[in-house]
């Protein structure tokens, strides 16, 4: 099992990535990325501290990723910051989806979609399905969270993915201990979103493999 949206304390997570690596490999999981909050003020700082670090932390028999979540950045900005990400080290960008959780600027969701260098639009609420389509051509992965409030349009995105083929991922969004799920839960939560076992175990499993290769 995979999660690749994780927080540490280098944003508003609990936990150091030394303790995210230790719990994740503890409940069986194969990789996990930390994917802290970031734009332009604190993104070199994010990736400086983590890029020595992924290494180190496999030491608990797991594959720690670097990666970068960017967080309510102007649309417009997406696209050089995603690249500025790449080139020091992000190994995963992700961007903070227009979930309806919060106040996340229209036209945020196309701007990540159409960025080559974003792997994952996370949790991206009521996405359209022009959206999703391109999603599908540009092989961005959407997300479906098991994080309170962006979850709740879990199942808006598993169709729309499906009508448009756009790939899927499961992200836990977790910031603290009590966020970390068990490794049966992923699949629950994409059942939950009206898949199938079979469809639930290849987003859980096959998709970030994938991604990872």
């Amino acid at each position: 099992m995979y999660d690749l949206h994780v927080h540490s304390v280098l944003s508003d997570g609990e936990l150091v990535p030394a303790e995210i690596a230790r719990r994740y490999a503890a409940k069986g999981f194969r990789a996990v990325a930390i994917t802290d909050h970031a734009d332009s003020t604190n993104l070199e700082h994010l990736l400086r501290c983590l890029s020595g670090v992924a290494e180190e932390l496999e030491g608990h028999g797991i594959r720690v990723l670097a990666g970068v979540e960017l967080t309510h950045v102007p649309p417009a900005r997406i696209a050089s910051l995603a690249a500025r990400a790449k080139v020091l080290g992000a190994e995963l960008v992700l961007v903070h989806g227009e979930s309806i959780a919060e106040p996340v600027a229209e036209g945020t969701n196309r701007a990540a979609i159409e960025c080559g260098e974003v792997d994952i639009l996370a949790h991206p609420g009521l996405i359209t399905p022009e959206d999703a389509e391109l999603a599908a051509e540009n092989g961005v992965l959407l997300e479906l969270s098991l994080r309170r409030g962006h979850c709740l349009t879990n199942g808006h995105v598993a169709r729309a993915a499906a009508e448009a083929g756009a790939e899927l991922i499961l992200g836990s969004d977790a910031h603290s201990p009590n966020d970390i799920p068990e490794t049966g839960e992923m699949i629950k939560a994409a059942m939950g979103a009206g898949l199938s076992r079979k469809q639930s175990e290849i987003i859980a499993n096959v998709n970030p493999e994938s991604l990872l290769k």
